[in-house]
């Protein structure tokens, strides 16, 4: 019977306009997010800030994500999609703006303000993007739609770095406290974000069904609560996506925010050539997504998810080790791990959750928030005891990940 069914296409054509436009959503939050680790090393030297104080950058981003997460949900719900999208994208160039005025004062403080307010933005275009893609065709192939516009955020998570040390190392003279090259980038920023946000309003976007508002007889179709009467803290499965989120984004947040020291003080990289190496090391996570949304067909999700966790395990370990180039290359593994498990934990997370599927999207984009905090752990262990050092720290992130893909992602009925 099935295979008389024809199979559900990836998206509709009355979408394509708008699914190009969110797709791209993606890869600008990517740029955003990884420049920030760029922007961490920086303000290390031209504002003279030790790494615990540096960390503050992941701070004021990741925190946003916090704050941000169910307003922007609930504004979604009362305004829709579009108006989402435009609300994320003024706060998004706004932030970018105010780093003007924060280099003129030469202000940490500033400088923290601007990131929070445009890390609003990136969170406001995250919780909306992800349910918007979802809605933008057939649900049976949403998490291919998902998986389809994250390959465009890591995309955009190389070539953060890449601006990122062009602009910020590439001219930087030892020593100096100049801060012009960062506020020429955040106000290029800023104008392009304004001018997607102004072509994006005058898009029409066709009508989108509610994938939770259709009967049980497509419970195949569509992410079906088969017990609509429970709430939603009481999916279990749901509460430990949440969990499993928060210890992803920490462990990525401070990877990540320390991969430019890690090839300055453990390999001996100029800041340049440091950062460069990022553009490859954000391309591992590309290659991850790639290789893990290939993998997918023949492995479960959760399977997929269990094997890179302890991947990621085995990566610190090495990486602790300081064995220069063994040490190092096992630092790029780590980020071939992280590629799938983002999506992934959202993914599993939001199954049969039905009308409570947007509020989910919502809490679990909330444990972003767990970027705010691991950078300032990982930064304490680095000043006290060594930049390779810190990496034992997210093994603990990838322990609590492990448990939620091999045990805790299914769906638990009364």
């Amino acid at each position: 019977m099935n295979d008389l069914i024809a199979k559900p296409a990836f998206t509709d054509k009355k979408f394509l306009v708008t699914i190009i436009f969110v797709t791209s959503l993606f890869m600008f939050w990517g740029i955003a997010i990884t420049m920030a680790d760029s922007l961490n090393k920086h303000f290390q030297s031209v504002l003279s800030l030790s790494k615990t104080q540096s960390a503050f950058v992941q701070f004021a981003i990741f925190g946003a994500y916090g704050v941000m997460g169910i307003p922007a949900g609930l504004f979604m719900k009362r305004f829709g999609y579009k108006s989402g999208v435009l609300l994320g994208l003024s706060l998004f160039a706004a932030g970018a703006f105010l780093f003007v005025p924060a280099a003129n004062l030469s202000s940490f403080t500033f400088f923290g303000l601007a990131l929070f307010i445009l890390g609003c933005g990136l969170s406001t275009l995250e919780t909306v993007a992800h349910p918007f893609v979802a809605a933008l065709g057939d649900q049976r192939t949403s998490d291919q739609r998902i998986n389809f516009a994250q390959a465009f955020n890591a995309v955009g998570a190389m070539l953060g770095p890449a601006i990122g040390a062009h602009f910020l190392f590439g001219k930087h003279i030892e020593g100096s406290t100049d801060l012009t090259s960062v506020k020429t980038l955040y106000l290029a920023i800023g104008g392009v974000i304004a001018v997607i946000a102004i072509i994006f309003s005058f898009v029409k976007v066709p009508p989108t069904t509610d994938p939770h508002a259709v009967s049980v007889a497509d419970a195949d179709a569509v992410n079906v609560d088969v017990e609509p009467e429970r709430d939603l803290f009481s999916h279990r499965h749901f509460r430990w996506a949440v969990i499993a989120q928060f210890f992803n984004v920490a462990a990525q947040a401070g990877t990540w925010a320390f991969f430019i020291n890690y090839g300055h003080e453990i390999m001996g990289f100029t800041e340049l050539k440091a950062g460069n190496y990022m553009v490859i090391f954000m391309g591992m996570m590309l290659a991850g997504r790639f290789i893990g949304t290939f993998l997918m067909r023949i492995i479960a999700p959760n399977s997929l998810l269990a094997v890179f966790a302890v991947g990621s395990i085995i990566s610190c370990i090495i990486v602790a080790q300081n064995l220069g180039w063994t040490s190092y290359i096992a630092l790029f593994a780590i980020n071939f791990f992280f590629s799938i498990m983002f999506p992934t934990i959202f993914s599993l997370g939001l199954k049969n959750l039905g009308k409570h599927t947007q509020q989910a999207a919502s809490f679990i984009s909330m444990g972003v928030v767990g970027g705010a905090f691991f950078p300032f752990v990982m930064g304490f262990i680095a000043d006290k005891y060594g930049i390779g050092e810190a990496y034992y720290a997210p093994i603990i992130c990838y322990i609590v990940i492990f448990l939620f893909a091999s045990k805790y992602y299914k769906v638990k009925h009364h």
